[in-house]
């Protein structure tokens, strides 16, 4: 008997799956043949146009470097504001109270529905006539403060995603032993909870890490990407290499993000006896549009 859930594959099956495969094979080739020459027509690909990165360090520390530490500066504030602020909401879209919960859900949902890049631009216009911020710092005040006002949005969803997937009997047991509503969402909840909501937090981590580029393509802010186009104009518009090593970096950061993550939430699993429950980047959204009422949880 077949070990498959499915119909083996006759012999024309096979011959047409073999078919199918040469032809991407060779399809993916000329696209990489196709590649390569455009960018040696370019001179692209020539050791000139990287030798900045592998011969030497004043491309790092000249421009690199001063991006690279704008970038995490900007969203590393962004994460440690955004985090708490979107814990608090999204708790606050549970409370059982409605001055608690309306003023919450149209905060959590008006920021949510603005394009982050339009926030960044409000914040820097903010700044400029409000406030004493020297016009050096106000890109990287607009910059956090159009992540925050955001993903605080964003993650209050998450944190409301990841209470509401707990069984209702863990809050109903923890009330039934006589614990209060801030009892069981502090002791009982949360803890749970935050195992749960780890992979779409690190998710919207990561938007925060990339997003920063906004800040540098609209209102000057100086992060990692907008280092690139100066580079790439001062070593003889090596435009490839210099994007290549800037993405890679990005890569960089993100994979230790989301490897820190992962390392964190295996940590966690082992120590608490969790639900098992995950909640995934997509619920944030589901949710999002069938609890306009909130109070899940009761709590």
């Amino acid at each position: 008997m077949s070990a498959v859930l499915y119909d083996a594959q006759g012999p024309r099956a096979k011959r047409r799956n073999v078919l199918y495969t040469v032809v991407f094979l060779v399809a993916l080739a000329a696209l990489v043949w196709w590649v390569y020459q455009a960018l040696d027509d370019k001179d692209q690909l020539a050791w000139e146009k990287w030798k900045p990165f592998f011969s030497g360090t004043e491309a790092y520390s000249t421009y690199i470097w001063p991006g690279l530490r704008n970038t995490l500066e900007a969203a590393a504030a962004a994460m440690v504001i955004a985090l708490p602020l979107g814990a608090v909401l999204g708790i606050a879209r549970l409370s059982d109270h409605a001055w608690v919960r309306v003023p919450a859900s149209v905060l959590v949902e008006f920021f949510r529905a603005i394009p982050v890049l339009v926030l960044m631009i409000f914040g820097l216009a903010l700044y400029a006539e409000y406030t004493g911020v020297g016009s050096d710092d106000r890109p990287l005040y607009a910059v956090v403060t159009g992540l925050v006002l955001y993903n605080a949005s964003v993650l209050a969803e998450i944190a409301r995603a990841g209470i509401l997937s707990l069984p209702k009997g863990q809050s109903e047991a923890a009330m039934a032993i006589g614990l209060r509503k801030g009892q069981v969402m502090r002791l009982i909840l949360l803890p749970q909870a935050v195992t749960a909501m780890l992979p779409a937090i690190v998710s919207q981590l990561v938007v925060i890490v990339k997003d920063t580029a906004l800040g540098g393509a609209v209102l000057t802010f100086s992060e990692l990407l907008a280092s690139a186009n100066t580079m790439s104009g001062y070593y003889g518009a090596n435009t490839i290499a210099s994007f290549t090593v800037v993405a890679a970096i990005y890569v960089a950061i993100n994979f230790s993000l989301t490897s820190f993550a992962s390392w964190l939430e295996r940590r966690l699993r082992r120590r608490r006896k969790s639900t098992g429950a995950v909640v995934p980047p997509s619920a944030v959204t589901d949710i999002a549009g069938t609890a306009a009422t909130g109070a899940g949880s009761g709590v």
